[in-house]
């Protein structure tokens, strides 16, 4: 089965770390990459920040692919750049199984008028290195992250998922037109936004700390 596909990957540019997130085309090709802009807690002492160049929005025939990873859903001007660019099916890969996360998703989901798809992890100690310390205790049965994976449509329902405590694929049959009827009455981009009270700069050029000039 052909499919497009996000995941998620530890990228390595010089000698520096990036949380990544990957899109790849149903013929396997690359076809973008989303570099998480704020590491989370004390992931700042280990990956390095993202930039406004790897924010993309993907145009597929299935519709407008984009990602945000884990914390970077709790920002506002994130979720606003996103909304404004028409995605339609919001990637959101976390280790966040809490149930706030479950409302945030919903959130999401009804404030963009987008589908929301959730990739949580299911990880026991069994799954991490031997020589791991593990905090939560070493017995191999020892559940790390419980999992949560999600799939909600443009109203904030629920439509597959949440799954806990096992490995599963989820999957839900959609309706783009879904997001047009839930935009009908809201469209924080569109109809619903006040541009004369309100308004949002991103920078997409690509930063770099050191310029070079002919």
């Amino acid at each position: 089965m052909k499919a497009h596909i996000v995941v998620g990957v530890i990228e390595r540019d010089g000698a520096t770390l990036y949380c990544t997130a990957l899109f790849f085309a149903p013929d396997g090709s690359l076809t973008a990459k989303h570099r998480k802009l704020m590491p989370t807690g004390t992931e700042r002492l280990v990956w390095g920040q993202g930039d406004g160049s790897t924010l993309p929005v993907i145009d597929t025939e299935i519709g407008r692919i984009g990602a945000a990873i884990c914390w970077e859903n709790y920002m506002p001007d994130l979720r606003q750049s996103m909304y404004a660019r028409g995605i339609s099916l919001w990637c959101a890969p976390t280790v966040d199984e809490r149930e706030i996360w479950q409302a945030s998703m919903r959130h999401i989901a009804y404030e963009g008028r987008t589908f929301v798809l959730s990739a949580c992890q299911y990880l026991t100690r069994a799954d991490a290195p031997e020589d791991y310390d593990c905090h939560q205790g070493n017995s191999p049965e020892t559940v790390l992250i419980r999992g949560g994976s999600v799939i909600i449509n443009p109203f904030g329902e629920i439509i597959a998922g949440p799954v806990h405590d096992r490995e599963a694929i989820i999957t839900a049959d959609i309706s783009q037109d879904d997001i047009i009827r839930a935009k009908y009455d809201l469209d924080v981009a569109g109809h619903y936004a006040r541009p004369d009270v309100f308004s949002l700069h991103v920078c997409a050029a690509p930063r770099s700390h050191v310029t070079w000039m002919e």
